[in-house]
């Protein structure tokens, strides 16, 4: 019975609502001016303000000589008939006109703006969903909490630090998705930050109690315990950390007493709760996903890159690219994966960001189950879908990938935009409908999705590859190029190599624009095979 009580006794950090996300870099962007014009606003009512308080001055200086003067001789003063009339006159009205003038809100205007603008604000779900995503960095580049904290990422331009209050904030957004090890993490960097001097109005105390309780979570007692005690000693009646004391030496007691009652080849196992470290991941290939996007994936061997090559391409004769052929390189061998170079041009990806912009929408994926459209914790980016038919450009780039492929685009799906944000991402995926899929793609009656062609529509400056879990394929955004590989065999077979994920941006900021061709259409342009894997 004592141990069920002390259990229920243990007392958590208070925790935050549930959140969601936001890491769009258009919005972002019109928040940036949002913020500048509110900045002028302030600007403009600090203004009102000192001009207020000038007039309010020169009221006081010249009432103060004026009063100085008159109380040295009263009678003397008043007895002047124009000092009299005066006097009654300031009295009567001019203070009046100056306690309105004290009273006179100069905010109106700045408090009207705001009220306007703060319907376009994040809310706390994109608050949280911003620092999810610099977990989510942390995790997939390797990097320490210091280093976030001092902002030294590669490739930056506007260098920019993170306060006690961010590192805190960080920690307790971990809290909530009971991600103790990155709790742990902030809790300490925000600690490390307090103990070198940085004012903050976070205190010690508050840190060490979601720290210690983390630690707890992990399997780390011994930890736990000498954070509670350091707590303790900066706030010795913290209710919280009194009661978990005594948990966590009970806890202790109750090991040694397993112990004791052990053989002396089972005496290094403990009753901890878990084991220290990130939590169990869902994603089968994550450490090998998170190699490749950090540009350490497994190198071809001399043999097979002798392989590869450059050449230019005419589209098997066709008259567009007879005088100005495109430039391919091979990228990978199995499966073939075809960059195209100084395929679209900087004009071309400006018209089709700016018909994209309007309709960016967070990026939904195709419940294999039900066939709806819901949005994914793995696939972070805002997408927009462009017809040929709506503008010259989208027709002439859809044509271009069908002259180059020599595959059918009128069965193809729209030209998809997407635009990744700092953080987003789309994990590990298949782009084509898998056996147990098989009403994937039935609504479009065009069959599977036979290959895939992606347009980079920007340079990244860190952190964004394409990169493929199952062969060790990256591919590099570079702005102005695009790839294009089969996802099914000539048999219709689907090619499981051609798993592929979206690596998260790290600094920076990724368009790219993706074309799906379909089977149907192509029946002539590309014959079956017998053999299942040609």
């Amino acid at each position: 019975m004592i141990w069920c009580i002390l259990i229920v006794g243990i007392l958590l950090p208070q925790s935050l609502a549930h959140p969601g996300f936001f890491t769009s870099i258009g919005q972002m962007t019109d928040l940036i001016h949002t913020e500048k014009d509110l900045v002028t606003s302030l600007k403009d009512y600090i203004k009102a303000e000192e001009d207020k308080l000038e007039q309010i001055k020169k009221w006081a200086e010249k009432l103060d000589r004026l009063t100085s003067t008159a109380t040295k001789d009263p009678e003397g003063f008043v007895g002047h008939p124009v000092n009299a009339f005066k006097l009654m006159k300031r009295l009567n009205t001019e203070w009046s006109e100056l306690e309105n003038l004290v009273l006179k809100d100069m905010s109106d205007g700045f408090i009207s703006n705001l009220t306007i603008q703060r319907q376009y604000f994040p809310n706390d779900e994109d608050q949280v969903g911003a620092a999810k995503a610099l977990l989510r960095l942390q995790d997939t580049y390797n990097l320490d909490t210091d280093t976030i904290s001092k902002g030294n990422l590669p490739g930056v331009k506007h260098k920019s630090f993170l306060t006690v209050e961010d590192c805190f904030e960080l920690g307790k957004v971990a809290y909530t998705e009971a991600d103790y090890y990155h709790t742990e993490l902030w809790m300490e960097q925000a600690l490390r930050q307090l103990d070198e001097g940085e004012v903050s109005t976070i205190d010690k105390v508050s840190v060490l109690d979601y720290l210690s309780y983390a630690v707890y979570q992990q399997g780390d007692l011994d930890k736990a315990l000498l954070l509670t005690k350091k707590l303790l000693e900066l706030d010795p009646e913290h209710q919280r950390a009194n009661g978990n004391l005594k948990y966590f030496e009970y806890i202790m007691a109750k090991e040694k007493d397993v112990n004791k009652s052990t053989s002396d080849d089972q005496s290094d196992q403990k009753t901890t709760l878990k084991k220290k470290g990130a939590a169990v991941d869902y994603l089968p290939e994550r450490q090998k996903y998170e190699m490749l996007c950090r540009g350490e994936g497994i190198k071809m061997t001399p043999r097979r890159q002798k392989k590869l090559f450059c050449r230019y391409h005419d589209g098997n004769r066709n008259p567009k690219f007879i005088l100005a052929p495109a430039k391919q390189e091979d990228e990978w061998d199995k499966p073939r994966i075809i960059r195209f170079h100084d395929i679209i041009s900087d004009a071309e990806i400006e018209i089709v960001k700016d018909l994209a912009k309007p309709r960016l929408r967070r990026a939904t994926i195709s419940n294999p189950i039900t066939g709806d459209l819901e949005t994914v914790h793995y696939r972070i980016s805002k997408s927009a879908w462009l017809s040929g038919y709506e503008n010259p450009v989208v027709s002439r780039i859809n044509m271009r990938i069908q002259d180059l492929t020599g595959l059918d685009v009128s069965t193809a799906e729209e030209l998809q935009v997407a635009n990744y944000g700092v953080g987003g991402q789309y994990e590990p995926h298949f782009d084509f409908a898998r056996k147990d899929e098989p009403d994937a793609f039935k609504e479009l009656g065009t069959g599977n999705r036979i290959a895939t062609w992606l347009f980079y529509m920007s340079d990244v400056s860190a952190g964004g590859a394409t990169v493929f879990p199952e062969v060790g394929a990256s591919v590099w955004p570079k702005k102005g190029t695009a790839v294009f590989w089969y996802n099914l065999f000539a048999s219709g077979e689907g090619d499981y190599s051609t798993r592929h994920a979206a690596c998260p941006v790290l600094v920076g900021n990724k368009w790219v624009s993706n074309k799906w061709l379909h089977e149907r259409g192509q029946e002539f342009r590309r014959p079956c095979t017998l053999s299942e894997l040609e």
